[in-house]
């Protein structure tokens, strides 16, 4: 039975199914915005060790949200196809979760462009994540980041679009 639904095109392969970077000389900028998160589970020595004052490196959490800040601005660096684009603001929270023995980082993105900052929220985040298992990995090894996901976007052709887990929230 064959579905009424247009299968969704991969837009950044050609006609011969080769990579390409999208042309969007012809868009207008329009408002915008991508929030992402990561989680990453430390495990109860390293989550101990966030405090700045047991942690020898310093505060994890202020480096992991400098880290996520820059490394927004160099996401055409870390993706291949990504237009390298002008932003407004990068927010990131870091948040303890002492059950999980875990922190949520959540990153969002803003500004007014002619492609979204779904992959600038992304890298953001993991970033960030990937920060603080640097920053907390002499206390344990262990640590896991994931899951890194898109939470939500708004603006562009597209249109708005949330997680079906955010939606519920």
């Amino acid at each position: 039975m064959k579905s009424s639904r247009k299968t969704a095109a991969l837009t950044h392969l050609d006609a011969d199914g080769s990579a390409r970077m999208v042309d969007v000389s012809s868009k207008g900028g329009t408002a915008r915005s991508a929030t992402a998160r990561a989680v990453v589970t430390l495990g109860p020595r390293a989550f101990a060790a966030l405090d700045a004052s047991e942690n020898a490196k310093g505060d994890a959490l202020a480096v992991a949200r400098i880290a996520g800040i820059s490394a927004a601005k160099r996401t055409a660096d870390w993706i291949p196809l990504c237009h390298p684009l002008l932003f407004d603001a990068v927010d990131l929270s870091l948040v303890r979760i002492p059950a999980r023995k875990a922190v949520e980082i959540v990153a969002t993105v803003r500004g007014t462009g002619k492609t979204g900052y779904e992959m600038e929220a992304m890298v953001a985040a993991s970033a960030a994540a990937l920060t603080l298992y640097d920053m907390c990995k002499g206390a344990d090894k262990g640590i896991v980041i994931g899951p890194v996901e898109l939470l939500a976007k708004s603006g562009g052709k597209s249109g708005d679009w949330i997680s079906k887990q955010r939606e519920g929230k």
